[in-house]
């Protein structure tokens, strides 16, 4: 996996802990969304498909086919 496909994971997992831990409105927790969104931007444009950075896990993958 590249790094930055990992790198891009990782920065959308830290807002979800942000979240737990301090609300949606906290400035850090709006400051980790916005770093989230830019990596998930940049991921696209190089060209990774949205799956790349979201897998399906393997019980929603085998429902859906």
């Amino acid at each position: 996996m590249p790094h930055r496909i990992r790198a891009t994971r990782a920065a959308q997992y830290l807002p979800v802990r942000a979240i737990t831990a301090h609300g949606l409105a906290h400035p850090l927790t709006l400051a980790l969304l916005a770093a989230a969104s830019t990596a998930a931007a940049r991921a696209w444009d190089r060209g990774h498909p949205v799956h790349s950075i979201h897998p399906v896990p393997a019980q929603r993958a085998t429902r859906a086919h």
